[in-house]
């Protein structure tokens, strides 16, 4: 088991029967933009602008209390649903919009620093590097173990019907909350702050 809170605790949760995961350093300009959108990213982006997340199966999700203050956005029309805590902008984790792609990314900030290499192990991929801040790039690495993993995640949830047990959808398979989808010249103002 492994604890998820926000930064305020009115959100809790936690995570069981992990299974397979993936743990990875997001340099993408999306991630980013997301941080700066709820204003954490002092709190979330490394200096280089990367964003620590750990993938697993959505129905491993299990939601304590606050699951009310759970909110979406959407970068742009066709974009990955990134949920958040409305209480105090904690970004919780990223998923797409079709709960048959039954994975999550869950941001570093909602959960527990002290067992990250306990519950998901010491190696930590770095992806989208091209992207990240600063001159001196970090390297592209465990792309391929992290696609695999990735590919395995969502095949095995949707053979086996797991995905329906997403906290994150309802019954009909839409999100539990509406998410709001940014204008385009909000998201390319996200995008341009460092």
């Amino acid at each position: 088991m492994h604890p998820i809170q926000c930064k305020c605790g009115a959100v809790k949760g936690k995570l069981e029967n992990i299974g397979t995961s993936n743990r990875l350093i997001c340099y993408c300009t999306d991630c980013r933009a997301f941080a700066h959108f709820l204003g954490t990213a002092p709190f979330v982006l490394d200096e280089q602008g990367g964003t620590e997340i750990v993938q697993v199966a959505q129905q491993c999700l299990r939601f304590c209390q606050g699951e009310d203050l759970l909110s979406a956005i959407r970068l742009s029309e066709n974009g990955m649903l990134r949920w958040y805590a409305k209480c105090c902008g904690t970004p919780i984790g990223n998923t797409m919009a079709n709960r048959k792609t039954s994975f999550i990314g869950l941001i570093h900030s909602c959960l527990d620093r002290q067992q990250m290499d306990k519950d998901f192990g010491e190696k930590v991929a770095a992806l989208n590097t091209e992207t990240a801040l600063g001159q001196a790039k970090p390297k592209q690495r465990g792309l391929l173990g992290v696609l695999v993993r990735f590919i395995w995640i969502v095949l095995t949830n949707r053979v086996s019907g797991r995905y329906n047990n997403s906290p994150l959808f309802n019954s009909s398979g839409l999100p539990r909350t509406a998410p709001k989808i940014l204008e385009t010249e909000e998201l390319e103002k996200l995008k341009n702050s460092v």
